[in-house]
């Protein structure tokens, strides 16, 4: 189900430093994406997010944004704690769990589920896993892989590419498209910034047949408030 486009979610690495500070994120956004798949019936949705980062790489915070998955549920809030070192230039590591509920309907926090995760940075590259061992609360485990590069085209733009493979590891129990235990999402955005606002417009697709996973324009605005 769910993917922080990671605008996407979401969870952001932040820096090593002496203090603690603090950060709000408002962004808007054309769609809701969760690894491609959309969480808003292909429908705008609203974000907020408040991020705290304390000394030695601490970091935690919390991140919202309204759903539709077509039944009562009608809002995705999540929490996340995690350390992050880039222990030479160009090198870092960024590790932590997040948790996933679902809220609106009766039972809309069955399908709550909490994930590790771990991201390298490498040369450039960025490899990021997440696993979970009880996917939107179907007692499965899952699994996300990541690559994911930056180009920066000049001193304001920047074109943001990813490719990932979401696996279930019991197709038995769930699968994807009926009977697939994985597929393939990719996404380009060109990023830039005006008037203070992080502007970002591209496009995503998935190998899913189901139209959840169609390809997308995408277009997203924010801004973030340091205090």
């Amino acid at each position: 189900m769910k993917t922080k486009t990671l605008l996407a979610l979401a969870v952001a690495g932040l820096t090593n430093t002496a203090q603690a500070d603090w950060s709000a994120t408002f962004t808007g956004a054309s769609d809701y994406l969760f690894n491609g798949v959309t969480q808003t019936d292909h429908q705008p949705a609203a974000q907020a997010s408040l991020d705290w980062s304390g000394a030695a790489g601490i970091y935690a915070g919390t991140w919202a944004s309204n759903v539709d998955f077509g039944d009562d549920t009608t809002a995705e809030v999540d929490v996340y704690l995690g350390y992050t070192v880039e222990y030479r230039p160009g090198y870092s590591i960024d590790t932590g769990v997040a948790l996933y509920t679902y809220h609106g309907g009766s039972d809309s926090s069955e399908t709550n589920y909490s994930e590790v995760y771990l991201k390298l940075g490498i040369a450039g590259f960025n490899l990021n896993t997440w696993y979970s061992h009880d996917y939107s609360g179907l007692d499965v485990g899952h699994v996300v892989v990541m690559l994911q590069k930056d180009f920066t085209i000049n001193d304001r733009w920047t074109i943001a590419t990813q490719l990932d493979r979401s696996t279930s590891l019991d197709a038995d129990r769930f699968a994807w498209d009926g009977d697939r235990d994985h597929y393939l999402h990719w996404q380009v955005m060109n990023r830039t910034t005006y008037a203070g606002f992080d502007v970002a417009l591209g496009v995503s697709g998935t190998t899913l047949s189901d139209a959840a996973g169609d390809t997308v324009l995408l277009f997203t605005v924010g801004r973030t408030f340091l205090f």
